[in-house]
């Protein structure tokens, strides 16, 4: 079982499963309201190339993350994951920032990224400087892909991570599928370096069309 991020989830779905995403939508334009955001609307559709951006499933999404908890504590990245099963959530720093939740003074530079559900919720077109943390938001949280998309542009630059890079590239498809590790550069991170660039196609597309992000 994987780990998708879909943008533009009206773009042609049966009128059934509309009705829920709506009430998913309903529910966060309330969460917005209460929070003092700009309101937003979901578009019914998205016209797009791509849409959808595989997350190399939920590991991939934790790998990138554990990169950002470590460039948030001391401004270096991790050294790569060892090959063999070694999991991102094994990680001490990224197990302990889980356990915390996200500070309601002041935002950390990579909480939107951090401080979500890793298999269900969305992210909107909406700058909000805070998650929003609430039972009442689908699969418990908000954010915002604008921040997302700065936060993740963070990362793609410690990485030295080119973002206009075709994450589904034979450039990156190499670095992903190669016996060992490339010594340096981004292919020394290649699965947390595919991974970033679906997320900044992903922030991208939701920004400019106005459309959220949905974890599937």
């Amino acid at each position: 079982m994987g780990l998708n991020m879909v943008v533009g989830v009206l773009t042609d779905v049966e009128e059934e499963h509309a009705e829920a995403l709506r009430g998913d939508f309903d529910a966060i334009g309330t969460l917005l309201e209460r929070a003092g955001a700009a309101p937003w609307t979901e578009p019914d559709r998205v016209d797009a190339r791509e849409t959808e951006f595989e997350m190399w499933g939920y590991s991939g999404l934790h790998a990138v993350r554990r990169l950002a908890v470590h460039l948030a504590d001391d401004g270096r990245l991790p050294e790569p994951l060892p090959l063999g099963g070694a999991r991102a959530t094994d990680d001490p720093l990224l197990r302990e920032v889980y356990r915390t939740p996200p500070d309601r003074g002041r935002p950390g530079p990579f909480d939107h990224l951090v401080h979500h559900s890793d298999c269900e919720g969305y992210y909107v077109p909406v700058d909000l400087p805070h998650v929003i943390v609430d039972k009442a938001a689908p699969g418990g949280y908000v954010g915002s892909s604008v921040r997302l998309l700065a936060e993740v542009r963070e990362i793609a630059r410690a990485l030295g991570l080119d973002e206009r890079l075709d994450p589904n590239s034979e450039e990156v498809s190499a670095a992903v599928e190669a016996d060992t590790p490339a010594p340096g550069g981004w292919q020394r991170y290649r699965v947390e370096s595919y991974v970033c660039l679906q997320l900044l196609h992903a922030a991208e597309l939701s920004v400019t069309a106005g459309s959220a992000i949905a974890l599937v």
